[in-house]
């Protein structure tokens, strides 16, 4: 099969021509595996999607016109009313993310100790990040305020007095995103996975981030995505 091991982006598939010469070519919408409904997605043209392969597959459809460029996956689910985010709500939305990022990791590595046994080497070099230094530190720390609904005033609080903590896991989130390329700047396509599964819970990730791009060069660079979390220089 000349299309094993030949690669297509997000939204084509591998065609073999009579010559079996493979290339990519645009997803049919039509012709996507049926989903179920919690797998539908919402798209920037708000339109619910049956799935991510559906999504793609139109955009790459509509290549070269301006709908395309346009078209990204916004959030998971189908498409809902978004509530208009205030200047308060965004101003205290940096404060509950750094804490859950705290916590995602803190979780991962619970996970790899409970399972150190049972993880095959590759799984082992996926989490072989969670060994280090800061995150173990962290886990063991008795001041650590653990994961739960707490108040802004907490939280900021907590941030202030226990900033150390912080650090780390914001810099593993950003690196954890910017893989395509690795060029310590993030596009909107590399944003895509954690706002996504995000803005129906936080309705203010959209707006956070956009004003993050103080530039407004439409990338998140590295810098700009630390001064978001108050992360100093």
């Amino acid at each position: 099969d000349p299309c094993r091991n030949f690669h297509c982006k997000r939204g084509k598939v591998c065609h073999a021509d009579k010559q079996g010469k493979p290339s990519c070519i645009c997803q049919d919408p039509a012709a996507c595996p049926s989903t179920k409904d919690y797998e539908r997605v919402c798209g920037t043209d708000n339109k619910t999607y049956e799935g991510t392969c559906q999504l793609f597959g139109t955009k790459c459809q509509l290549e070269g016109m301006k709908m395309g460029r346009q078209l990204h996956l916004d959030y998971m689910g189908s498409c809902k009313y978004i509530p208009h985010c205030t200047d308060y709500e965004v101003h205290q939305f940096p404060l509950r993310m750094r804490d859950w990022l705290k916590n995602i990791l803190m979780q991962y590595y619970e996970r790899d100790l409970d399972n150190s046994g049972l993880l095959t080497e590759k799984q082992r070099k996926k989490y072989q990040f969670l060994c280090c230094v800061q995150v173990k530190k962290i886990y063991q720390n008795d001041k650590r305020l653990v994961a739960g609904s707490h108040a802004a005033e907490l939280l900021l609080h907590d941030f202030e007095k226990n900033y150390d903590m912080y650090v780390y896991p914001v810099h593993w989130q950003f690196h954890q995103l910017d893989q395509h390329p690795v060029d310590r700047s993030l596009t909107h396509s590399e944003l895509a996975p954690l706002r996504a599964s995000l803005v129906p819970m936080e309705h203010c990730i959209t707006r956070f981030f956009q004003d993050c791009d103080g530039d407004r060069d439409k990338l998140l660079a590295l810098k700009e995505w630390c001064h978001c979390f108050g992360i100093k220089e």
